[in-house]
């Protein structure tokens, strides 16, 4: 019963917050269309849904982590925020597909970050060489023995 009641207090913010989102928007994509700006108001709207996917993710993460976690990733994010999106996007992925039994810890955030700092490392560490077509290394002889 609890956590619909928490539920339901996060849909209505959510409500409240687009409707004033709607409000700020209407003015200023009127305002832009008078002003034979018909852009605008396209922009505007594409802002208002990269805002309302924002809230979502948000709001799948404050279910998914604890405030230690969350607080954590928002001190990683002012660092380096591809970092912390790479973590949100797995985390998203893992609480999608079930794999997440309970809240993450920081702990487990930690172990989060490790993993994919080591596959950011991974993927730096690779060197690939290619060698020219028709090189041999005899050729290399011909070039010392002048």
């Amino acid at each position: 019963m609890r956590g619909t009641m928490a539920d339901d207090e996060l849909e209505a913010i959510r409500k409240a917050r687009l409707e004033q989102l709607k409000q700020q928007g209407g003015g200023g994509g009127g305002g832009g269309s008078a002003g034979g700006r018909g852009g605008s108001g396209g922009a505007s709207q594409a802002e208002q849904q990269k805002q309302q996917e924002h809230e979502a993710r948000q709001q799948m993460l404050n279910q998914i982590l604890l405030p230690e976690a969350a607080d954590r990733l928002g001190r990683i994010r002012l660092v380096k925020e591809s970092r912390a999106t790479d973590v949100e996007n797995r985390l998203i992925t893992l609480a999608r597909t079930g794999q997440l039994r309970s809240k993450v810890t920081e702990e487990q955030l930690k172990d989060l970050l490790s993993a994919v700092a080591d596959q950011g490392r991974e993927q730096q560490e690779k060197i690939v060489v290619s060698r020219r077509k028709g090189w041999d290394d005899d050729d290399d002889d011909d070039l010392f023995d002048l």
